[in-house]
């Protein structure tokens, strides 16, 4: 089964099956959304199944949701915990100071709320994500649907006097219709292709009328997992000023690799 992976698949299941082992039985933990957060959800999964583990999942998206509970994972809200002892994300851009661009899968709001709810953050990834600086993946924005299109021109008013090397704004579709979060936001995705002063930019964005939240994810993550397709792992923590370098085992489980689904 594992044959069938694609090179990039390969490096995203191998980076899920190293993160979770950082969760221990009886944790609350956040379940990030996307393609890679799927296969970490897959593997806790595994672990409720095969070994017993008793795990609580706090999704953040409703797809996610209903792939934890389809793997037998148990799945409660933020406010039934109140705090999780870990989350597990993707990312879809991240710096060597482990800050990260996230939203590419329209869930960037629950997905801030849910890590900032943690003790701690790890973030799973390949190689192809990581950057010497942010903003080569567009910044997702989640904005309320009123007035939207006064919001994006304060956006890129505000974009011209920032230091920044593209300054358009787009509104994300679903097919002709404009995405909608599972709050019923929109997303403006900014290109901005460098952002040289993050915290800056995060700031002065969510100071906007109508911006709710964006995608810069800034001093949260606390451990990174790189995953690539030869199955070998690269462990970064932030925290503690390490790197490990490991290997990951890929076993053919059919109930792992069926219906991986963004």
């Amino acid at each position: 089964m594992t044959a069938e992976l694609s090179p990039i698949d390969k490096a995203k299941y191998v980076a899920a099956r190293r993160a979770v082992e950082f969760v221990e039985d009886g944790m609350r933990v956040g379940l990030g959304t996307g393609s890679t957060a799927a296969w970490m959800v897959r593997c806790l999964g595994e672990l409720v199944r095969e070994e017993g583990m008793m795990i609580t999942g706090v999704a953040t998206s409703s797809r996610t949701a209903d792939l934890a509970r389809e793997v037998g994972v148990t799945v409660k809200t933020l406010d039934d915990v109140r705090w999780l002892d870990l989350t597990i994300d993707g990312a879809d851009e991240y710096d060597p100071n482990l800050n990260l661009i996230k939203g590419g899968g329209g869930a960037l709001l629950h997905e801030k709320v849910v890590a900032t709810a943690s003790d701690q953050m790890v973030v799973i990834a390949d190689l192809s994500k990581q950057v010497d600086t942010l903003g080569s993946f567009p910044l997702p924005v989640e904005i309320i649907p009123f007035g939207w299109q006064t919001t994006k021109a304060l956006i890129e008013e505000l974009l011209s006097n920032v230091d920044v090397l593209g300054r358009s704004a787009s509104l994300r579709l679903s097919g002709t219709e404009p995405f909608k979060t599972d709050e019923g936001n929109y997303i403006l995705d900014l290109h901005l292709r460098r952002i040289a002063q993050p915290a800056q930019l995060s700031l002065i964005l969510n100071q906007i009328p109508g911006v709710v939240e964006n995608g810069l994810f800034l001093d949260i993550c606390d451990i990174l997992v790189i995953g690539n397709a030869d199955g070998s792992v690269e462990v970064r923590d932030i925290n503690n000023g390490t790197i490990e370098h490991e290997r990951v085992d890929v076993i053919d489980t059919d109930n792992l690799f069926v219906d991986i689904r963004e």
